[in-house]
């Protein structure tokens, strides 16, 4: 069996999840994508894990979408194949139940900050670059960078580096609130491991449930996270058991309303 593209794997209350394509400063195609997905899922099912750090193997976090994978495709292909099911993965990322943390040991351009961006906090190295260049070759931000990393970010600081090309260096962007820490070269995933280890020590439910209120309050999550937080809550009352039981035994049931 061919290596995995992404893999994920249980340190205690850590999960991790590694992009593998270091040759290509580990850039994203349609098989990463899928790999990110299944990790993803991994990493949700995963019993005991609290926290999911994100990192990049090699000298590079994610530089973005494969060019070569996606210039040959249709404008059809590229909206639906490409675009759409990049924000599907994104989106997948970003609405993980654990709380995520990026480690930005390398550059995070284009998809890579993109990436970043899907994740809670993030923890860039001190020569870490990190932008929206897409424009510099005819194209736009497509996996949520002019939308999530907006709400996240600012319009301002996105349209400096989406419209104005800025490339933020890892100080500034600490100073914009792009990263939340800066630790020097070498020590991302370190500080990311301490912090997600603290993270995890929390308790888990309220902390899970937080992220999905902070998720509502920003636009991230909606009508699906209103109704998991209600339907958890439901799920802890004497009601259900009786509803429950009740239709077992074909019988009515008597709710107590506690």
């Amino acid at each position: 069996m061919a290596e995995r593209l992404v893999t994920f794997e249980q340190d205690g209350a850590v999960g991790i999840v590694t992009l593998r394509r270091p040759e290509k400063f580990n850039a994203l195609d349609i098989p990463m994508l899928r790999a990110l997905e299944a990790s993803l899922d991994e990493a949700e099912a995963a019993e005991g894990v609290r926290v999911v750090l994100i990192r990049g193997e090699g000298k590079g976090f994610c530089a973005g979408g494969d060019v070569e994978a996606w210039a040959q495709l249709s404008a059809a292909d590229f909206q639906v194949q490409w675009v759409r099911y990049g924000h599907r993965v994104f989106d997948r990322l970003a609405r993980l139940r654990q709380p995520t943390i990026a480690v930005l040991s390398g550059h995070a351009l284009g998809g890579g900050l993109e990436l970043a961006a899907a994740c809670d906090f993030r923890v860039a190295e001190s020569q870490v670059k990190l932008g929206f260049p897409e424009t510099s070759i005819g194209v736009v931000p497509g996996w949520s960078g002019t939308q999530r990393a907006v709400r996240r970010f600012g319009a301002q600081v996105v349209r400096r580096m989406a419209i104005g090309g800025e490339i933020l260096l890892a100080a500034d962007a600490l100073q914009l609130g792009v990263v939340d820490r800066l630790v020097e070269t070498g020590k991302a995933f370190e500080e990311a491991r301490a912090w997600g280890e603290k993270v995890a020590e929390r308790g888990p439910l309220a902390t899970e449930a937080a992220k999905l209120m902070i998720g509502i309050a920003e636009g991230e999550e909606n009508a699906a996270a209103v109704e998991a937080l209600a339907s958890g809550f439901i799920a802890l009352t004497d009601d259900l058991k009786a509803g429950v039981g009740a239709f077992k035994a074909k019988q009515k049931p008597a709710f107590s309303r506690s």
